[in-house]
């Protein structure tokens, strides 16, 4: 066991290659998979990089996910809270038991049953956006026509969020999400959809039906003899920006990826059955939220032979471990059949994401109906020119040209 406390550079997290973890990684895998590293936070941290360390981290109970507490690792600049309104944090930010009991209240939302019960409404919405792009002018951008109006659209009928304020909540959560934003305009933007949502669960509390998941929440609350307002509306905060910006980015990813594999896309098209496992490879290779699984050690713990002290924060940097030979042969080339279900692209653990049953069936639904209703569509632009998020703590495109 080794007690390291030299800080290396500030941790890469640009990627060279937009298809590729940034290369810095591997040195690091190789030469010191538990590594001191400076974050753009201004804070130090161990960096994890192999799959085995990262899944041994997010399964321990000594790591917190409180991003509240000043020792968690932070990629940006902390927010501060205005003291008359204190954060009430979310599922994502909890400790159990508090995150065990508040995971059962809303995990049957996202059952494979119920996900299946969503199935025809998303198929509707994948052909309606397919219909409109189809009868539009030529190029056009994907992103806009398909890969976020789809699963915005998905996530506001869930929760009960008005689609009429898309702009809205995309425009503040594009703005959280950016490195380049400063603290005082990441503050604005964070309050202004806080106070959004402050108000519709305040208007749902009011008339509460069963017909989304925040009234269901509500009500079942109310069954239970309690109310806890702040709770739904942290929930209703976390699950409307991770329901939209994490699939629309992977669409579109998966787009272009597939489109510069035909021969992997082509398999696909001729076996449906393969849709599933390709999805699973393009969560792997992309990686898009890689530092979502960042904690901060609660007592001293060893992993991969490193003593991380208590108070320590740690990132364990998902896409590096996605791309450890250990863990994968041949990691960096994209085959659909590889069988990839063990990644950490939902994490790991407690924290899984909670939403990972609808994310994948509707990346199912836009790719086997995207490739089989416009079989000749391509990139209208070199690859090599399209606008990838490298600014952004969720990775993707900022647009996609494509024609057909």
């Amino acid at each position: 066991m080794t007690d390291v406390e030299e800080t290396t550079a500030t941790l890469p997290l640009v990627r060279k290659c937009p298809f590729s973890p940034p290369p810095e990684y591997e040195a690091l895998r190789t030469e010191n998979p538990v590594s001191r590293v400076g974050l753009p936070s201004g804070q130090t941290a161990w960096a994890l990089t192999r799959l085995e360390d990262i899944r041994e981290m997010l399964s321990s109970p000594h790591f917190s996910s409180d991003r509240l507490d000043p020792a968690f690792p932070m990629m940006v600049a902390r927010q501060i809270r205005r003291e008359d309104k204190p954060f009430r944090p979310s599922l994502i930010s909890m400790d159990p038991p508090e995150h065990s009991r508040a995971r059962r209240d809303v995990v049957g939302e996202f059952t494979v049953k119920r996900m299946k019960a969503l199935q025809p409404r998303i198929q509707q919405i994948v052909d309606e956006h397919l219909d409109a792009l189809l009868a539009g002018p030529k190029p056009a951008d994907l992103v806009q026509a398909l890969s976020l109006p789809v699963p915005s659209l998905v996530i506001c009928e869930l929760l009960g969020v008005p689609y009429s304020d898309h702009e809205f909540f995309q425009a503040r959560s594009s703005k959280m999400l950016s490195r380049e934003v400063s603290p005082e305009d990441r503050q604005a933007a964070f309050e202004q959809l806080e106070n959004y949502l402050d108000e519709l669960v305040t208007r749902k509390e009011a008339n509460a039906t069963e017909d989304d998941l925040l009234g269901r929440q509500i009500l079942k609350q109310r069954e239970a003899g309690e109310g806890d307002h702040d709770e739904l509306v942290s929930l209703a905060f976390l699950l409307l920006i991770a329901g939209h910006e994490t699939t629309a980015n992977m669409i579109s990813l998966g787009t272009v990826t597939l489109l510069e594999n035909p021969e992997q896309l082509a398999k696909i098209k001729a076996d449906p059955a393969k849709t599933l496992p390709a999805i699973e490879e393009l969560l792997r290779v992309f990686t898009i939220a890689e530092t979502a699984t960042s904690r901060f050690a609660t007592a001293d713990v060893e992993i991969g032979g490193t003593l991380i002290r208590a108070g320590e924060g740690v990132v364990g940097l998902s896409n590096a471990g996605n791309h450890d030979p250990d863990g994968f042969e041949n990691p960096d080339s994209f085959d659909i059949e590889r069988g990839a279900r063990h990644h950490v692209a939902f994490g790991f653990g407690v924290h899984q994401c909670l939403g990972q049953n609808l994310a994948r069936m509707e990346l199912q639904i836009v790719f086997d109906t995207l490739f089989k209703r416009i079989p000749g569509i391509r990139i209208a632009v070199p690859v090599d020119e399209l606008q990838f998020k490298h600014d952004s703590t969720i990775y993707g495109l900022h647009a996609l040209p494509v024609t057909w």
